[in-house]
């Protein structure tokens, strides 16, 4: 497993430059592909020796080459978060092919899709679309006996969340209701633990925004949920059994 750690790191790294790319230029309309990265001050496309995942931001201290201007750092957040749950999922499931795959891909996607909703407050089809697939694609090329459980689970979770949303316009986005439908194809029986963990992040983070703006400013402010169900997600994939297993011995 060591020798695997380092390529994780590195791919990680160089992904994670890719998902910045994503989580900028897919809600916009813009290719993916070209123009290369450039400043986003003068508008100077970035050299290669300047575009090196979480290396350049830091000789460069955060600033254009050229301009000056500041460069947000967000952009080795992303790529070196990227490299961590990498090297996460190799160092927990590398003797699991279809665990191992489900990970990666999982976190590939739940990256750009917590920044988006972050920024935008929207989850992008062109995003949950394909991790749907690709789920069911690495369930039947690794394991077809686990594609009914990822089948009943995304169900159950997408189920879970349309019905808010359907009930209350204030409730639950249709973007929330597709993601909760990607994890269960992911994440298996282990997506009622992500969910209930993402919940619980979301009460928290509302109670404090209503501590510290007051009950009437509070309500008013629009918190996205899908990083909270992005990190509720990470959470049950590496711990999700055990909590499972925890709640059903103690009940």
């Amino acid at each position: 497993m060591a020798p695997a750690l380092a390529p994780a790191a590195l791919l990680g790294l160089l992904i994670g430059s890719f998902l910045n790319v994503v989580a900028w230029r897919l809600p916009r309309g813009e290719s993916l592909v070209k123009p290369r990265s450039k400043c986003p001050g003068c508008g100077e496309q970035l050299k290669a020796y300047d575009n090196v995942p979480v290396f350049s931001w830091l000789v460069l201290r955060g600033r254009c080459r050229g301009c000056g201007e500041k460069i947000s750092a967000r952009y080795p957040v992303v790529e070196a978060v990227t490299a961590v749950l990498y090297v996460a999922v190799v160092a927990a499931e590398y003797d699991n092919g279809l665990k191992c795959a489900l990970g990666l891909a999982l976190v590939t996607f739940l990256v750009p899709i917590a920044v988006i909703d972050l920024d935008l407050k929207r989850i992008p089809n062109a995003l949950t679309g394909p991790a749907a697939i690709i789920a069911l694609a690495i369930g039947l090329a690794f394991d077809p006996s686990y594609v009914p459980e990822q089948l009943i689970a995304g169900a159950a979770a997408l189920t879970f969340f349309l019905l808010p949303a359907l009930l209350s316009k204030k409730g639950m986005g249709m973007g929330d209701v597709k993601l909760a439908g990607v994890l269960g194809l992911y994440l298996g029986a282990d997506v009622a633990p992500a969910l209930f963990i993402a919940l619980i992040l979301g009460v928290v983070v509302g109670v404090a925004i209503i501590g510290k703006a007051g009950v009437t400013a509070g309500r008013k402010v629009k918190v996205p949920f899908g990083p909270f169900m992005a990190a509720g997600a990470v959470i049950a994939f590496f711990a999700g059994s055990g909590l499972l297993d925890a709640y059903t011995d103690s009940f």
